[in-house]
């Protein structure tokens, strides 16, 4: 999918740069031309012959090489490519980015460039959390920066959270995107995830454990087979997907709002837990208690279904419409149901029972459903099954 394509991947220095030479050999695999730029602190974890073994390319170090300089090497390199990776991209490469700092050949590099860049950040969970780099994290995305990841693992450092480098694998699929290349090259998806906010009054609300991570999996998984995805989320915990265009939410309102301005589009993936119910009348203050134990009295009144609204469309319906149903017994029947009365093409169903783990955890268990049946999928990640089925969704729209 990337024959012909010339990669300029930029190392950073990080533990995971040893990714970057899987990288380098995944992307020849697909076909792709890969130039290696490896910085002084990258060199502390891979080497240049390293590097040039797996590209069969001159790998580039300097910035102030005699012979490379001669003729602005580093304008012709940041030019002569289809799209710029960092991979490691570090704390202190993300911030050289956002601030406009050219001090060595990678960030004169990416200053220089008129390509497109995509970077794949890995960092302590700590660093990546600090607000100075998600300040400059914001500004990359303003910038119009792509993202691969970071994903959440256990690090070298012994702590566990955000930060860790993606895989390979994955970030290969993110140039793909990035390229446009792919089956769903020219499709449109929406997709919706997360759960619902339904204010009570300024500090409480109801909502739902949805962590969003299927969702967002499931935009990255379809970005990568070359669609060009609307991502509507709601207040998610999980990283936003890359290469996507994504529209924030609160409300099952506005999330209604936002699927129906996103639209036309080829499919809709409907994997957001809207809340079934919001408060009629939101208070505009913190309700009080005043001592007397009784309860406030809040009226209740049924959320639009988006879902059955996009369903019954008619010239502007999605050619595939997918819903989702998280379930905690006789998940088949009462998801076969849901896709008869909703009027879907396909519901994604799964039981969510605190025991089975699935409700924010990592790892998904789900059963297609469709006008074929019942088509049960073993337990696997939630990346495993997004990448399923975004295949499937491709094999539809084809």
């Amino acid at each position: 999918m990337l024959a012909g394509k010339r990669i300029l991947l930029i190392i950073g220095g990080g533990v995971g740069a040893f990714k970057s030479l899987t990288l380098i050999r995944t992307l020849r695999e697909r076909g792709a031309r890969v130039v290696p730029v490896i910085t002084k602190a990258g060199q502390e974890f891979v080497t240049p012959l390293s590097a040039a073994a797996l590209s069969a390319e001159k790998v580039y170090t300097d910035l102030f090489s005699l012979t490379d300089e001669a003729e602005m090497g580093h304008i012709e390199l940041s030019r002569d490519a289809d799209l710029v990776v960092v991979a490691p991209a570090t704390a202190d490469l993300l911030g050289k980015m956002a601030n406009g700092l050219a001090d060595d050949l990678a960030s004169t590099l990416l200053l220089a460039t008129d390509k497109r860049v995509l970077v794949a950040p890995a960092m302590n969970v700590r660093m990546w959390e600090h607000p100075a780099v998600q300040r400059n994290v914001a500004a990359l995305r303003n910038d119009g920066v792509l993202f691969a990841g970071p994903t959440e693992g256990a690090m070298a450092c012994g702590e566990f959270g955000p930060g860790r480098l993606v895989e390979p694998d994955e970030i290969a699929d993110a140039i793909e995107a990035a390229l446009k290349g792919g089956p769903l090259a020219g499709k449109h998806v929406v997709v919706t995830s997360g759960p619902t906010h339904e204010p009570i009054d300024p500090v409480r609300y109801i909502a739902n454990r949805s962590s969003g991570a299927q969702g967002t999996a499931i935009a990255q998984a379809l970005s990568a087979l070359g669609a060009s995805v609307t991502f509507i989320t709601g207040p998610a915990d999980v990283v936003r997907p890359t290469g996507v265009h994504v529209i924030e939410v609160q409300t099952a309102q506005e999330m209604l709002e936002a699927v129906e301005a996103a639209l036309p589009a080829e499919a809709a993936v409907f994997a957001a837990a809207v809340a079934d119910w919001r408060v009629v009348s939101a208070s505009d203050r913190k309700i009080k208690k005043d001592g007397s134990g009784a309860l406030p009295v809040l009226d209740f009144a049924e959320n639009p279904d988006i879902l059955a609204t996009v369903s019954a469309m008619g010239d502007g319906r999605p050619q595939l419409v997918v819903g989702f149903a998280a379930e905690t017994h006789d998940v088949v029947e009462h998801a076969t149901a849901k896709r008869a009365r909703k009027g879907c093409d396909w519901i994604v169903a799964n039981d969510v029972s605190p025991e089975t783990g699935i409700m924010g955890g990592s790892e998904n268990a789900v059963i297609l459903i469709s006008e074929g049946g019942a088509e049960d999928w073993p337990r696997m990640g939630k990346d495993e099954v997004a990448r399923k089925l975004a295949a499937r969704i491709a094999e539809a729209l084809a």
